[in-house]
């Protein structure tokens, strides 16, 4: 949190406000908000979807600029964001930013590569529901209606200091593969013992092969196994998430044996 408020001092500077929401934090993070000057909104964790959507509306300049606790701005995107609000083209609704996972001192550039997000929009848009977070738990999605108008893409990078180590990775993604598999449960997605056996190998290969993995080293083949072991995983929970909603079933359906 210390860097990500650092990464936008000057935007602060700038007259920009910062607007933090924290669902329970016991670790000195609200004191470091504070003290940054932001505006603390306490509440209870209300899933990925709803928690950032409360933070938007709760947001009150021309554009809102979202981060996640971990996700510093690197200079250059800095400046990218900052002359965008500077220029204020009324034809943009939007824009992207390029998100790099930032591991052992260095960002990989080829595993989820490009990682392009929605992450800078217009109030007035917030206000009239044509921008608001949707998609599916954990993956949250930050929308603007066509209407609205353009998106662009701005330079620079958006550092992801999502884990140390992928023992820690791996830990995170038994929780977000949790999630996921429950939200895709209770939208009537079914498991799928084919998926189970083909998900984890293709993600494998997408991310050493297609996305150029290997080209980021040792770590660049951690993370192509660390995507195979969420696809794994989440798969895995569906199909018990269904195996249950079928035992229930069998188990609270009518006894139609005859006396």
């Amino acid at each position: 949190m210390a860097r990500v408020l650092a990464s936008v001092e000057g935007l602060a500077e700038a007259g920009a406000e910062i607007v933090a929401l924290d669902s329970g934090s016991t670790d000195g993070t609200i004191e470091l908000l504070e003290k940054a000057g932001a505006r603390v909104i306490e509440t209870q964790w209300k899933g990925h979807i709803a928690t950032k959507q409360l933070a938007l509306e709760a947001c009150t300049r021309t554009w809102v600029l979202h981060l996640d606790s971990d996700e510093p701005l690197e200079p250059d995107l800095e400046a990218a964001i900052g002359d965008l609000i500077e220029r204020d083209d009324d034809t943009i609704a939007g824009a992207r930013v390029n998100r790099k996972i930032w591991y052992q001192g260095r960002l990989l550039n080829h595993v989820w590569q490009p990682e392009w997000r929605l992450r800078l929009v217009r109030k007035r848009d917030v206000v009239s529901g044509k921008a608001r977070w949707g998609g599916m738990d954990p993956h949250d999605q930050l929308m603007v209606d066509p209407e609205a108008g353009r998106i662009v893409d701005l330079p620079g990078t958006l550092r992801h200091e999502s884990f140390e180590s992928f023992a820690e990775h791996l830990v995170s993604q038994l929780n977000l593969s949790r999630i996921a598999a429950q939200s895709m449960h209770r939208a009537g997605r079914r498991g799928s013992r084919s998926r189970l056996f083909i998900s984890p190998p293709g993600a494998f290969i997408k991310q050493i092969i297609l996305k150029q993995g290997w080209r980021d080293g040792r770590a660049g083949w951690l993370a192509a196994g660390s995507a195979a072991a969420g696809a794994l995983m989440k798969h895995m929970i569906l199909l018990e998430l269904e195996s249950r909603d079928d035992t229930r079933s069998s188990e609270s359906s009518p006894d139609d044996a005859t006396s």
